[in-house]
This record gives C-alpha cells, sequence and structure tokens, in this order.
C-alpha cells in the first residue's frame, strides 16, 4: 500500500487504516510532468532553461489529469462534488485541444511551503473537494490552504497534481503562479545587498 506524504515525511511506516478510494493515483501524471517539465520538480535554485513540453506532451499530460478528475467523477458521492469535478474535465479540455506551450504550474517547493491545516482546526464534516474523503478519516490529514482569496483547502495529495500542471485554485481558478513571482522577487530584492553595504 503506498504512504501518503505525510507518513513519509514522518516516517511512518504502516499504515493500517483503510486506503483512501478515491484519491486517483498519479504516478504517470508525475512522471510524465517531471519529463517535460523539469522545474516541476525542481525547487528554486536547481531550476534549469527547457524549450518546452511538445504539443503532443502537453495535451498528454492534461488528458492524465483529465482522466483521473474523470474517474472521481463517475464515483462521486453526491451532485455537487460530480459537477465540480466535470467542471475541472471541461477545463482541461482546452488545454488538450490547444496545448500550451509552457506548463504554467507551481514547483515542489511551492507545494512545501503551503500552508498546513492543524488537524485540530479541521471539523468533522469537512471534505476535500477533489476526493470528497472526509479529513479526519485520515488519521494524519495533510490538508493544505491555498493563498487565494477564498483561502480554500484540500488534501495536499489530491490538490497538488493540478497545481503542478495549472498553477490556479481548482475552486476559484485564481492564479497562484502570478502571487509566488511577486515574493520570489521581493526576496531577490532583499538579496542584493546582503551585507547592507549601501543602505
Amino acid at each position: 500500500m503506498a504512504s501518503n506524504p505525510y507518513e513519509v515525511e514522518h516516517n511512518i511506516k504502516e499504515n493500517n487504516n483503510k486506503p483512501h478510494a478515491r484519491r486517483p493515483d498519479m504516478s504517470s501524471y508525475t512522471s510524465l510532468l517531471h519529463q517535460i517539465s523539469p522545474e516541476a520538480g525542481a525547487t528554486a535554485s536547481t531550476t534549469t532553461h527547457h524549450a518546452g513540453p511538445t504539443p503532443v506532451e502537453a495535451a498528454g499530460l492534461f488528458r492524465l489529469l483529465q482522466d483521473q478528475m474523470a474517474t472521481l467523477a463517475a464515483s462521486a458521492p453526491s451532485d455537487g462534488n460530480r459537477s465540480f469535478l466535470e467542471g475541472l474535465v471541461s477545463l482541461l479540455e482546452s488545454d488538450i485541444d490547444s496545448p500550451p506551450k509552457h506548463i504554467r504550474g507551481v514547483t515542489q517547493e511551492y507545494l512545501d511551503q503551503l500552508e498546513r491545516v492543524p488537524k485540530k482546526q479541521l471539523k468533522a464534516e469537512d471534505a476535500c473537494p477533489i476526493c470528497a474523503e472526509t479529513y479526519l478519516d485520515d488519521p494524519y490529514p495533510l490538508v493544505v490552504e491555498l493563498p487565494c482569496k477564498g483561502a480554500h483547502r484540500f488534501d495536499l495529495e489530491c490538490v497538488g497534481h493540478w497545481l503542478s500542471g495549472k498553477g490556479t485554485c481548482p475552486l476559484c481558478r485564481q492564479d497562484l503562479t502570478e502571487k509566488k513571482k511577486i515574493e520570489v522577487e521581493d526576496d531577490e530584492e532583499d538579496n542584493e545587498d546582503p551585507d547592507g553595504l549601501y543602505g
């Protein structure tokens, strides 16, 4: 059985709990993403220039993401979850029909820095909008709050794939890549004079 990111981060060896049946297996997507967009798995200090994916590669990447969302929609536990997932499937269709020249997703470093929501702040009925599983069904929930206007919450395991490919909040579609670029530029300006010799 595959471990969730929390178990890996905290070196938890055994998980005798029921598996998360609705969380998609995105290993093929992740593998292709790292092949065609090395920045996705890189940190800011290791990012290299890349010519970009071919249209076939980009379309294939978004098709894998679309297939997983469609699979979840087919077994959605509620009409609201089904409608939300079908909206994501439709949105991905435009990326498949007209593949982008650059994958606009966020880096692994960005995902690692997302604000984690403490378990004590989660209510019994709170559930991930993507997999629709209740967060507290997991003994070690890894829930993140996105830096969008709605401060939307998701299982990191679910939303990480969307963010790495699309770079937007799945609920409100706010572009999260622009905010991060501004923060990075501010950090770079602060580091131009690390010893304070000029000011």
